[in-house]
């Protein structure tokens, strides 16, 4: 039969039979029998013309999502990039290029978080920024797609509206509060060192002391444990010296370890809140002590750019969002244009004159 169901699947599935004895079966990708029918007709027809015509074959999503692969490997959102592949691969599996439309890529977006193997979380609602990911993989692939012929136009994808970029930091005496609040004394200087460095969780608490040179200052963030993977030099004031020679000799390999001695990837967000909530301080995470001390940096006349390369960003888009937090930069040039007139000014004065004449 031309099209069939498996007893265990969904989707109608297409066999056909070529002049030559070859024999292909796939899968559809749809429940609907007529647009299944659709489906046979349209690549029996192309199986035909390459046949009798030596027409190039149209090449299938599954040829372009293996090469972005092959050219996204070594990449630090790999394995991102291959938990998106894998979603649209089930959804467009056997489909042509050609065949894919925008509506239909933007209809099949997923609604909700994919659940791992073993995860038995309640999946969550995906945001708008989590669905655009999605849909710059795929606008990857039909790029990647029309560079090498195999589509003359990719699908125009509109991108999702994303919450504005939150920006959350606190004062100096805040921070102190903070500190002296948690109880726990290896989350105490891990906190610190975040306030003092803007290092972010990971790179903290993946620091070996193979990458700390305490003679000159710095420490390095490795390729592999960069989120942006590109390696940085972690410059260190004299808060983060005090926080690393108190730190020394604790452990041969890993700079921070909790009090028990073991090393860990995570931090203690029970302390870390308990602490928060006794000082006062609301809706704080601890990423925010990376924004704190950046906009500590801006507030003290650092320049984005040397702030960009501090904390490790990759571009510097990322880092106007500090920018708002310091505007002496524009107050320089505040009267280099002016509007006020000889009558204004005059007017000005004789209000002050007459007002003084009053009292």
């Amino acid at each position: 039969m031309p099209i069939y169901r498996k007893p265990d699947r969904p989707n109608w599935w297409i066999d056909i039979r070529l002049p030559n004895g070859k024999r292909i079966r796939r899968s559809t990708g749809t429940e609907n029998r007529r647009q299944a029918q659709e489906y046979h007709d349209r690549i029996k027809a192309e199986l035909w013309q390459q046949e009798k015509l030596d027409k190039e074959p149209e090449r299938t999503f599954a040829d372009a999502a293996i090469r972005v692969l092959q050219l996204s490997e070594g990449q630090k959102d790999y394995a991102t990039k291959v938990l998106h592949i894998q979603y649209w691969r089930e959804i467009f599996s056997g489909r042509t290029l050609c065949s894919l439309t925008s509506e239909e890529i933007i209809n099949n977006l997923p609604t909700h978080r994919l659940r791992r193997e073993g995860d038995k979380r309640k999946p969550a609602k995906l945001a708008p920024a989590t669905k655009n990911r999605y849909l710059a993989t795929m606008s990857r692939i039909m790029t990647v797609a029309e560079d090498v012929g195999w589509i003359v136009k990719r699908p125009k994808l509109e991108k999702f509206k994303e919450k504005r970029v939150r920006v959350r930091w606190i004062t100096r005496d805040e921070a102190r509060s903070l500190l002296n609040n948690l109880t726990t004394p290896w989350m105490r200087d891990v906190s610190a060192f975040a306030l003092a460095t803007g290092a972010r969780m990971g790179e903290i608490l993946n620091l070996e002391w193979r990458d700390v040179d305490l003679s000159k200052n710095i420490a390095w963030v490795r390729a592999d444990k960069a989120k942006s993977g590109r390696a940085r030099p972690l410059p260190l004031n004299s808060d983060a010296l005090n926080i690393l020679n108190s730190r020394t000799g604790r452990d041969g390999k890993w700079v921070f370890t909790r009090d028990t001695g073991t090393h860990t990837t995570d931090i203690n967000r029970r302390s870390f809140n308990l602490a928060a909530k006794k000082s006062g301080i609301k809706d704080f995470h601890f990423h925010d002590l990376r924004h704190t001390w950046a906009s500590w940096h801006i507030q003290a006349g650092t320049p984005l750019f040397v702030l960009k390369e501090m904390g490790g960003w990759e571009n510097l888009e990322m880092v106007k969002k500090y920018a708002h937090l310091n505007a002496d930069h524009l107050a320089i040039h505040a009267n280099v244009v002016t509007f006020w007139s000889p009558q204004v000014v005059e007017l000005v004065a004789d209000n002050k004159k007459a007002a003084g004449e009053a009292a």
